[in-house]
């Protein structure tokens, strides 16, 4: 690990409130080229401090310098995207004060622009360098507290009010951040609570709650409105408890409660047990931060969890919980990184929607609240889902196509570029007909062509085929093929996608004239056969 930079190639911009701090460290590291500020004062506290380093007031003056390679960003939440955007087009590595943004969509378009630039990008959730925290994720994993079943992290004080970002944004990117690390996954579901009385729309108190698999679940409390300085995080352990205190003396910042419950019969007692200090390396976790910075700019390689992609996850838990708090239910959380979804940066999937494993969405895709995407879906470029929209497994949605809500699409559904469901009768306008919504279910197998119109309140059935341009006003049969305007029958298919033969007239057996001529239709590619029952119905034949 680096002790000191070569030379100096980081320049810090925003010198001020905490930026300061960056400022102090890179230049003991012998990295600091430059600051930046717009403050006076902030300039000339870097002058006096830190002889020999640039101080400037032009964000550009940084981008135009060769020998800056990698920008620390300290400044207003709300510059973050923006200013980190400017320096990883313009080459250089970017080190990101959390929040990393204050949207998901500009987060993963951070992350996705160092992915395609080959640039380190990092973000600075600082718990994750605390030794305290590494020996506790050292004893979780070690199995000394036992089976972990909650955590609770507090993040109180007076201060630092903030008017861009409520408290759960502006504090808890440490507490969401850390408790993942600590659990090794992301919460399955959220939900939120907080209050505003400083400013309209801005809550100074958030209360969250993280539910993970295998019942874990973790409570958040943040506020800038508290008489006192609190951070304290409580790991609860069948074995033993954990607290760690970064408000107390280093002697005592962690320590361990080998508390247990005892049963006497069907009561249970308490068994309390004095607090145990664990001994710690004491050191500057923003020091470590800054040095993981300048070694993964020397690597090429970012700490797993202070990378985009790791910061990208936090964000979504921040989203999902701020959408909890604001509708007041909880709201389903998927992991992208542990479930291997893709998600393209101009696409926006909504903090109530659920997209399962596998599964892909392109570009300026919209996934709406309430909508539940099966795994291995892949859904193409201006794909609107939502909402209240269920999509089951394997279903392919080509570009252009608008999934509304009163649709419900089965297992392994195509839909061909540009078709289009309709989910209202006689729409107008100027007139609100959310009430009249028509279901429309497509059934499992079933390939719409690119163009069709399905009108609603219809159903279609398994492995049919719809034909471009047609337009469906009724039901369509299993393994039918249908097309033109409005949408006929003109013959049936098999499952692989092959047109069965055109069967002929069949014979209605003599003896048993209530009994629908029937016949077999054998598939010419796979082999598979099916009986035509009367003629409106097919059906698998059975092996």
């Amino acid at each position: 690990m680096l002790e000191h930079c070569e030379r100096p190639c980081v320049a810090v911009v925003g010198a001020g409130y905490w930026g300061r701090n960056l400022v102090r460290n890179f230049y003991a590291l012998g990295a600091l080229r430059t600051a930046c500020d717009s403050d006076d004062q902030a300039l000339a506290d870097v002058r006096r401090n830190c002889p020999g380093v640039g101080a400037v007031a032009d964000f550009d003056e940084i981008l135009q310098d060769p020998d800056v390679l990698g920008v620390a960003l300290a400044t207003p939440a709300s510059t973050h995207a923006r200013l980190a955007l400017a320096a990883l087009e313009s080459g250089r590595d970017v080190f990101v004060e959390k929040p990393f943004a204050l949207t998901l969509a500009d987060a993963r378009t951070l992350d996705a622009l160092a992915e395609r630039r080959g640039r380190i990008l990092m973000v600075d959730h600082l718990l994750n360098r605390h030794p305290a925290v590494a020996r506790l994720k050292e004893l979780i994993g070690a199995g000394e507290l036992g089976r972990v079943c909650h955590l609770h992290s507090r993040r109180l004080n007076f201060g630092k009010i903030q008017t861009e970002e409520n408290a759960l944004w502006s504090l808890a990117p440490h507490d969401v951040s850390l408790i993942m690390n600590l659990l090794g996954q992301a919460p399955v579901s959220v939900q939120a609570a907080g209050g505003a009385w400083l400013a309209a729309g801005v809550e100074d108190t958030v209360d969250a709650d993280l539910f993970f698999p295998a019942g874990v679940t973790a409570h958040v409390s943040v506020s800038w409105l508290n008489p006192f300085k609190e951070q304290r995080l409580t790991v609860v352990g069948l074995e033993q408890m954990a607290v760690f205190d970064d408000t107390a003396p280093w002697p005592e910042k962690l320590k361990l409660y080998a508390h247990r419950v005892k049963w006497r019969g069907q009561k249970p007692s308490e068994d309390k047990a004095e607090g145990r200090p664990v001994p710690l390396v004491e050191a500057e976790p923003l020091k470590e931060q800054c040095r993981l910075f300048l070694t993964a700019m020397a690597t090429r390689t970012p700490p797993p969890d202070s990378h985009g992609r790791e910061a990208v996850e936090v964000l979504g838990v921040l989203t999902a919980l701020d959408r909890a708090r604001t509708e007041g239910r909880r709201q389903s959380f998927v992991s992208s990184a542990d479930a291997g979804v893709q998600i393209h940066p101009t696409a926006v999937v909504e903090a109530g929607a659920v997209v399962g494993p596998g599964s892909k969405i392109w570009h300026f895709a919209h996934v709406l609240d309430g909508s539940e995407i099966g795994a291995s879906c892949n859904l193409g470029q201006n794909v609107v889902v939502g909402p209240n929209v269920k999509v089951g497994r394997g279903c392919k949605i080509q570009n252009n196509v608008s999934v509304y809500e009163g649709v419900e699409l089965e297992e392994e559904v195509f839909c061909g570029p540009s078709m289009v469901f309709t989910n209202v009768h006689n729409p107008r306008a100027f007139i609100r007909r959310m009430s009249e919504i028509r279901p429309t279910l497509v059934r499992r197998g079933a390939t719409i062509g690119a163009n069709a119109t399905v009108v609603c309140g219809h159903e279609l059935g398994r492995y049919c085929l719809v034909g471009a341009g047609a337009v469906v006003t009724k039901d369509v049969p299993d393994y039918a093929v249908v097309a033109g305007s409005p949408a006929r029958r003109i013959g049936w298919v098999c499952r692989c996608g092959v047109k069965l033969p055109t069967p002929a007239a069949p014979a209605r057996p003599e003896d048993r004239p209530d009994v629908p001529p029937a016949q077999e239709l054998t598939c010419g590619a796979c082999g598979l056969t099916y009986r035509l029952v009367g003629e409106d119905r097919l059906e698998a034949a059975e092996s």
